[in-house]
């Protein structure tokens, strides 16, 4: 195994907990998963940084061939394409030697999305946590849900950016990429509420900090694991599905509920930051089964008769 590729997991984790705050248990699920794949291109002669189309091939092939479970095979074929697409993004490779594989039928996994009403919940939860904690994971969640930050963007807000209350955000995104990110009347109103109190944040000994969202930890900043354990405990006192409940899954609502609301696929890509209009393109499927819901279950010819 080459080291180059141990440094290629490393980084491709690194971007899994920080940017999608993955859980533990998944980045270890992923990491496994991994060095599976691996341990068979070690076999061959190669590792995942200098695997070609056809070596990657008889690896997905293999999983089939060891018995596994339809589930097992599929997440560890997921973690290999993923893990390609990351390394292609950030133009180490040229190439996806994972792409010309026919992906396993198993049905479009479909991101979690959080109902209007369960949003609602959230932040009535958040808003019962004393004083300065309440109005930080209040600040939190409405700033995700009203602009579709990823947690890493959210993260490294300077103070600056939101000082003056502006009615938009000025948010640079994957590869650098900058892009506005509105802001609508909540957001701004929990900002403001948060301000307040931030001084409380701020590292032992010092004035002031440069971030949005201080922290007296090592790192001087708020970090995406404690977000993500913030919104786990405002998910249990609001009595929502805690599995359900991450920085990600915010940014997923906001996209799907504008959908619904009706505006343009173009304009949530936009927003988002997505380069490529395909991966915008997975909330048509999801706002469309809500719909389908809503028919079903609230118009009178869509119930079922007894």
């Amino acid at each position: 195994m080459s080291t180059k590729g141990a440094g290629w997991v490393d980084a491709f984790l690194e971007m899994m907990a920080v940017e999608r705050a993955a859980a533990r248990n998944t980045l270890t699920a992923y990491g496994k998963d991994l060095d599976d794949a691996r341990t068979f291109l070690a076999g061959k002669g190669c590792d995942l940084d200098d695997a070609d189309a056809e070596t990657v091939e008889a690896y997905f092939q293999d999983l089939a061939a060891r018995g596994l479970s339809p589930a097992t095979a599929a997440r560890r074929r997921s973690a290999v394409r993923q893990f390609y697409r990351f390394v292609l993004g950030e133009t180490w490779r040229a190439d996806d030697p994972s792409r010309r594989v026919a992906a396993p039928k198993a049905g479009r996994p479909l991101p979690k999305v959080l109902e209007r009403e369960e949003i609602e919940r959230l932040l009535a939860a958040a808003t019962r946590k004393d004083g300065a904690q309440g109005l930080r994971l209040t600040c939190i969640i409405e700033l995700i849900y009203a602009s579709g930050l990823r947690i890493s963007e959210l993260l490294a807000l300077p103070l600056s950016a939101l000082a003056r209350d502006p009615a938009y955000l000025i948010v640079k995104g994957k590869g650098g990429k900058e892009r506005l990110a509105p802001l609508n009347d909540a957001a701004r109103t929990a900002v403001k509420a948060y301000l307040t109190e931030r001084p409380s944040f701020l590292p032992k000994g010092a004035k002031d900090s440069a971030w949005l969202f201080p922290s007296r930890g090592s790192t001087g900043r708020l970090t995406a694991r404690r977000v993500a354990q913030l919104l786990e405990d405002a998910a249990i006192a609001a009595g929502v599905d805690r599995e359900k409940v991450s920085p990600h899954v915010l940014r997923h609502a906001f996209a799907t509920h504008l959908l619904e609301g009706g505006a343009d696929l173009r304009v949530i890509q936009t927003l988002l930051g997505h380069a490529d209009i395909a991966t915008t393109q997975i909330y048509t499927h999801v706002a469309g089964e809500h719909l389908a819901h809503v028919v079903q279950t609230k118009h009178p010819l869509g119930r079922k008769k007894p």
